[in-house]
């Protein structure tokens, strides 16, 4: 297949994807990207990060090392690429990374004292919601993913 018809199918694609959806898998994307870097980072020059570096984005994995860093920002990266192409199972491990987040940030919050932490840990758990919700109950990102995936023609 050409790279010419690989962009025009991409671009009418995109053309179908919701704005959100967009939103979403730049940031998750992003998020790849930026395991990627702490990843390889502390495999060149071990030290020069904590292993804290992800903890954001690795919901208690962090401490395997390196490698788990790789992994699961090459997850992060599929799960972007995924919604990008607007594949149903990038939608449902979205849904599925967004619950696990929140499941994670209960704790924190629940411990956390009055004031900036608990305002912060309850604007990711919003965050967290919105996007599982909109990923699930929008009638645009349904009507997107409800969409036949095209073939591919060789």
């Amino acid at each position: 297949m050409s790279l010419d018809v690989l962009f025009v199918r991409d671009l009418l694609s995109s053309m179908q994807r919701p704005l959100g959806v967009t939103i979403i898998a730049t940031l998750f994307c992003a998020a790849g990207v930026y395991l990627w870097i702490v990843g390889v980072t502390q495999l060149i020059s071990p030290g020069t990060l904590s292993l804290m570096a992800g903890k954001q984005f690795m919901y208690g994995l962090e401490l395997a090392g390196p490698y788990m860093a790789l992994l699961i920002g090459a997850g992060y990266a599929l799960v972007g690429w995924g919604l990008f192409r607007l594949n149903r199972f990038a939608r449902w491990a979205a849904m599925i990374v967004m619950a696990i987040g929140i499941g994670w940030l209960v704790p924190k919050i629940s411990m956390a004292e009055l004031g900036i932490p608990v305002f912060w840990y309850g604007l990711q758990i919003a965050l967290r919601v919105a996007v599982a919700w909109y990923l699930s109950q929008a009638p645009s990102v349904i009507d997107s993913f409800a969409r036949p995936v095209l073939p591919r023609s060789h």
